[in-house]
């Protein structure tokens, strides 16, 4: 009599909310891949029918399905497009000014032990420098978010500090006087 029945209809209703559950708990392709292999087991593969049975969205049953179908993965372009762009793109001619600017105050690491560039140029030098070279304020970031770019640049804001040569032989330490 059981196997007469639909596979979706030999289905309790706790099986049913096990599965919707372990549905919810997944995200992206993983949750598409899981859909489409439930709508293929106990759907036949039909994505209105898992609509009814497990109240999933259709759509997303199909692209789970499609991508079973095709072994292509689909990858969503929400992060890509989403969020504002830095600063460096939306004003690139003020950003290149701001390059030459760097470069002309940067200085290599006096030990030469890494390739990070430290330059003499604070940001809101940076930023009275651009003004004058004809850029508006609107145009420009705070200072604060100009030291995060001149870091992205790879210029780190510090002092600028000579090398000095390692001595021979340690500093001398007055020595403790023992009482007898």
């Amino acid at each position: 009599m059981s196997q007469d029945l639909a596979p979706h209809q030999r289905l309790n209703s706790d099986q049913i909310a096990d599965i919707r559950l372990a549905s919810s708990l997944m995200t992206g392709a993983k949750r598409r891949a899981f859909q489409g292999e439930m709508a293929l087991k106990y759907c036949k593969g039909s994505a209105r029918l898992s609509e009814t049975v497990f109240g999933w969205k259709r759509q997303t049953v199909a692209l789970g399905l499609a991508e079973k179908r095709s072994g292509l993965t689909c990858v969503g372009a929400q992060s890509f497009l989403s969020g504002s762009k830095r600063w460096e793109e939306q004003q690139p001619s003020a950003a290149e000014t701001l390059r030459q600017l760097a470069e002309a105050h940067a200085q290599q690491d006096p030990t030469f032990e890494s390739t990070i560039a430290y330059t003499r140029l604070t940001a809101g030098e940076a930023i009275i420098q651009l003004r004058a070279q004809g850029f508006r304020s609107d145009q420009l970031p705070a200072p604060s978010t100009m030291a995060e770019i001149l870091n992205r640049m790879g210029y780190r804001l510090r002092k600028i500090v000579k090398a000095k040569p390692k001595k021979n032989c340690p500093k001398p330490t007055p020595s403790l006087t023992i009482s007898k």
